[in-house]
């Protein structure tokens, strides 16, 4: 990948190398924890602005560190860098060269627009009041994430504030979404085995079918929401795999299923397994089968400190102006920027980059997923003024 020379370069100079810079990594997707041409890029595109601490926490993420001219609080901005095990299927000519291997997500271009922030940032440590931390991370989508390994690291060491972005396809571009509280759920996952005793498909009567358990089970886990939670609560319960069988006249012995449990509360998180296994147990003793339940824990919930939160807003208006303002929906979809949280107050906000009339409308994670580029400029210019509100000189009265 090119490095491009940004001598001198404010928000409206390097929209087109920011662009640029989103194709480039888009065509040279890496998976979660194998970033390193990508991590590469970052660090080389950084140290040939001349102007940041680069360090390699991890081998696959990157920090740079701009320290201003005066004393004051440290901030960081984060962006994370690794794509998905999806073969892409669109049609521009920056399609991945990587079989296989796709940015879903929008991580190019959430990577290429926090390097253009360094780059206009690079050239205004006059006006820096503190230190900007720009956080490169790998591997984001797979758990236990690259979050946690760069907080082990120490990157968050002195952080006063924490902000991070995602461009979101389900908000149409000319829209910036922030809000304060429950942000994005804990992503927590759970696999569970049925046994029950195989067979003949015309005796059923011979056997325990774990498939018409298996149905059971799934049917009664949506309880859960309707009827053990409090509805003003959130909780999602999706088994997203069934797995079993092997003909059509043979009845298994065992059905496997893997799912997702999506919660915002510690309490309602603790106690959710506990509600999955008292239905498991119920049904699959009912039918004389038994059975085998995983849980394993995900990312923390992204809960937006309402401070942070008010100052991503007023760099949000300083930017783009009121109209592109607006109040998040919580989405249940989880995020490891979590890690962050835990060691600073922070906020999580989403830059629309669905556009209808271009059809770029693909949901996250999907294989022909793209974005309207024009997002990339928000994001930069968002960041941007949010060095002012964290770092800058203090607004006259």
């Amino acid at each position: 990948m090119q490095t491009i020379t940004t001598a001198g370069a404010n928000v409206d100079a390097i929209r087109e190398t920011v662009i640029t810079w989103r194709r480039q990594l888009h065509m040279n997707p890496e998976l979660s924890f194998h970033e390193e041409r990508t991590a590469q890029f970052v660090a080389d595109t950084l140290a040939a602005m001349d102007a940041f601490e680069i360090t390699r926490p991890t081998p696959t993420s990157v920090v740079a560190r701009l320290v201003g001219t005066r004393p004051g609080p440290v901030v960081a901005m984060r962006a994370d860098m690794d794509a998905l095990p999806i073969h892409e299927r669109n049609t521009h000519d920056f399609v991945s060269r990587t079989p296989g291997v796709m940015h879903a997500c929008g991580h190019d271009g959430h990577t290429s627009m926090l390097l253009g922030a360094a780059a206009v940032l690079a050239h205004r440590r006059a006006d820096i009041h503190g230190e900007i931390r720009f956080l490169f991370q790998h591997a984001e989508e797979l758990n236990p994430g690259g979050a946690e390994e760069m907080v082990a690291a120490g990157v968050m060491d002195g952080v006063s504030a924490v902000i991070g972005a995602h461009l979101w396809l389900p908000l149409e571009f000319g829209h910036v979404a922030v809000k304060a509280g429950a942000f994005m759920a804990a992503p927590d996952t759970f696999r569970l085995s049925i046994r029950g005793q195989s067979g003949h498909a015309a005796m059923p009567h011979l056997t325990v079918d774990p498939i018409a358990i298996a149905a059971q089970v799934v049917t009664n886990l949506q309880h859960i929401a309707s009827r053990n939670v409090d509805p003003l609560d959130s909780i999602v319960v999706t088994v997203a795999q069934i797995m079993g069988g092997t003909a059509h006249n043979i009845i298994p012995g065992s059905v496997d299923m893997v799912g997702t449990v999506r919660t915002f509360t510690p309490e309602l998180r603790a106690r959710a397994p506990e509600l999955m296994e008292r239905i498991i147990r119920g049904v699959t003793s009912a039918h004389g089968a038994s059975y085998d339940f995983e849980w394993e824990a995900g990312y923390r919930p992204v809960i937006n400190d309402a401070g942070v939160a008010d100052k991503v807003r007023a760099a949000v208006v300083t930017a783009l102006g009121n109209e592109a303002l607006i109040e998040a929906t919580p989405s249940m979809a989880g995020e490891d920027f979590s890690a962050f949280q835990q060691k600073a107050p922070g906020c999580f906000f989403f830059i629309g980059a669905r556009n209808e009339e271009r059809n770029i409308v693909q949901p996250h994670h999907h294989d022909c997923f793209d974005i309207d580029e024009r997002a990339l400029d928000w994001g930069t210019r968002i960041f941007v003024a949010a060095a002012r509100e964290f770092l800058g000189e203090p607004r006259q009265a």
